[in-house]
């Protein structure tokens, strides 16, 4: 259900149930924290995620749920946000090649992860209008920080979706390419940062998750660019990126 391989320092890590759109049960969000541990423990400069067939992910698998026992917060709370939170705390930048359905967790899978493409006919919102139940896995933060109030309810309280060229345009995502080039051309960015400056991209990593999340402002957040830069200083990348300059030839950076 979930596989992962890595070559050249790119983890590929892929939601392999495409009858069910990648929806994801309690075994396979282990295995997906699994893949991502894996990814970290071999050192990989970057990340790519994907969805086989149709979707990316439909969210949660729900086809042999009993609403009456169902513990709904235990699954999220204990089960979906440690992986989301794993995702996220990668060490190095993450991408998401995002097709048809991205919804509920699987929306939250996305917005773990650091740069999503999504092909033009994706469908993202909220479909749980026609469940009884509420838009999770950090969907609300998202749409209101993105869309403001008046259009998070509207899709929350219709289940209308939005398609990926409608989503990049309001500023929720990265790119909107073709459903038939979404792949390569995601596979192809996250090539490049595979072999970048991985201590430079983690460094601008952590000082947006900060901005984003600690709300720090223009003058705190100049001070922490210039306490990076001072780090970065002295790193083996950084001394390769000036000499390549300098001898005007293309860097080949190591990640340290």
């Amino acid at each position: 259900m979930i596989s992962i391989a890595i070559d050249d320092g790119l983890a590929e890590i892929v939601l392999d149930a495409p009858k069910k759109l990648n929806s994801l049960d309690e075994e396979a969000l282990t295995a997906l924290d699994d893949a991502y541990r894996q990814a970290e423990d071999a050192g990989a400069r970057a990340v790519l995620l994907r969805g086989e067939g149709k979707g990316f992910c439909a969210g949660r698998d729900i086809s042999a749920v009993e609403p009456a026992t169902d513990d709904a917060l235990g699954y999220l709370q204990d089960r979906v946000t440690p992986v989301l939170r794993r995702m996220a705390d990668f060490p190095a930048p993450t991408f998401a090649a995002v097709q048809g359905a991205c919804l509920g967790v699987g929306l939250g899978l996305a917005i773990a992860t650091d740069v999503v493409y999504v092909a033009e006919t994706a469908k993202i919102g909220s479909p749980f209008a026609a469940l009884g139940a509420t838009l999770d896995s950090g969907g609300h933060a998202l749409f209101t920080e993105r869309l403001g109030a008046h259009r998070t309810l509207d899709l929350v309280y219709t289940g209308d979706l939005m398609s990926g060229a409608e989503a990049v345009a309001a500023g929720l995502f990265s790119r909107a390419v073709p459903a038939e080039e979404l792949v390569d051309f995601s596979r192809g960015k996250a090539r490049r940062a595979a072999s970048g400056a991985t201590l430079a991209f983690r460094e601008s990593k952590t000082l947006v998750s900060r901005i984003r999340d600690e709300r720090i402002g223009l003058w705190e957040s100049l001070h922490e660019e210039n306490r990076a830069q001072g780090r970065l200083c002295g790193s083996a990348d950084y001394a390769e990126g000036f000499a390549a300059f300098q001898q005007k030839r293309k860097p080949t950076f190591r990640g340290e």
